[in-house]
């Protein structure tokens, strides 16, 4: 099956639904040209949804990693939705389980970016209130 790709913005966050296979191949390269695009045009809080993905090869989780990294890079947070058993052994054996933040819940994926924002908006705001004392 041909990876097939949807992006819809529910309020500031991108929910992208993939189906299919993310395997070498410019399937998998055109993930990688949506996230930068999303992130291009200031769309930074992206939610992969892996519900429908039915496998992912070491080049695929490559995409990922990637895609979590341009991200990262543009300060936004890149998250996984609803993995498939055989998804989610993939990414527990890799130990990729320690760096994206994964969540079975779309509603709740949703609020975790609203909650995550908060600590470093704060961090922020005591970092250069520190800095500002004589």
């Amino acid at each position: 099956m041909n990876l097939k790709m949807a992006a819809r913005n529910v309020g500031d966050v991108t929910v992208v639904d993939i189906s299919g296979r993310i395997v070498l191949g410019p399937g998998s390269a055109s993930l990688r040209s949506m996230v930068s695009n999303l992130v291009s045009n200031g769309r930074n809080k992206i939610l992969l949804n892996l519900a429908e993905v039915t496998y992912i090869d070491s080049s695929g989780l490559g995409h990922l990693v990637s895609a979590f990294t341009t991200v990262r890079k543009h300060g936004g947070e890149l998250k996984l939705l609803k993995l498939t058993n055989k998804v989610y052994d993939l990414i527990q054996i890799t130990r990729l389980l320690t760096v994206f933040n994964i969540r079975d819940d779309e509603s709740e994926a949703l609020k975790s970016f609203a909650l995550s924002a908060v600590p470093t908006a704060y961090l922020n705001l005591a970092f250069a209130s520190e800095n500002l004392k004589i």
